[in-house]
Formats: C-alpha cells, structure tokens, sequence
C-alpha cells in the first residue's frame, strides 16, 4: 500500500482552494451571467458554500480532524451533483420534479464541449474535497 506523504496542511490548503474556486464560480454564474439557479444548483449551494468556511478555518489551525465533517457534506454533495448531471444530460431519467416548471434542473445554460456544465463542475468540485479529505491522515501517523 503506498502512504500519503503530503503534509495535512497542504492537504487542507487544496480543499479550502477548490471550494472557494467553486463558491466564487456559482456567485460569477448568478451574479455576472445572471443564470437563476434551479433548486438541485440551490441545495449544491447550500452544501459547498460553509466548506469555504470550515477548510478555511480547518487550514489555518491545521486541524486533520475536519475529515470527519466535511466527508457527509461532500459526499452528499456528490451525488447530489451527479444526479443533476445526469437529468440534465438524460432528461428521461428525471422521475421526480424538483424543480419549476419555469425553472427547470434539465437546463443546460452553460455547457462546453458539450459536457462539461455547471452540476458537472459542481460534482468535480464536491469530488476532488471528497477525495483530498480521504487523504488526510491523523495526527498520530504523522
């Protein structure tokens, strides 16, 4: 078995970058494109925005034992994220309606290549905090 051995602190550093990169990339989406966020985009929210705060806090008093509380919030916002993508990219597969009429999840008002949307970043971004988090070792093993 290989052993991590990055520092902790770095480790948190890199979490705390991606979920300010995604906070920052939600508001730019709102705030400057003015795309109205469906409820499936509300919900990621509601998810990604205090991991700005607790990795950030978690980072400057190096403390591994965030793992712990930030792994059920980016996992949740995992699949939360994939689910999105996926009604999005097979609309066919959206069984129950979260969203407006007026407002609807499957709505790509943003794609590049085709694939890469805003709940596809979103999952990426939950995704990488999720696995970096996996990463951190306690601080005995270190």
């Amino acid at each position: 078995m290989i052993k991590n051995k990055i520092p902790n602190h770095y480790i948190l550093l890199f979490a705390w970058i991606v979920a300010i990169v995604a906070t920052a990339g939600s508001l730019f989406f709102s705030e400057i494109m003015h795309f109205v966020p469906c409820k499936l985009c509300w919900y990621q929210r509601i998810l990604m925005y205090p991991l700005v705060i607790s990795l950030g806090i978690a980072y400057l008093l190096n403390d591994s034992s965030i793992r712990k509380y930030i792994l059920p919030v980016s996992c949740l916002g995992f699949i939360l994220a994939t689910y999105h993508y996926t009604i999005q990219m097979l609309p066919q597969v959206n069984k129950v309606a979260f969203c407006s009429p007026n407002n609807p999840c499957t709505v790509k008002d943003f794609s590049i290549l085709g694939f890469i949307t805003i709940p596809f970043m979103s999952g990426i971004a939950f995704l990488l905090i999720t696995l970096v988090m996996l990463m951190i070792r306690s601080p005995e093993e270190e």
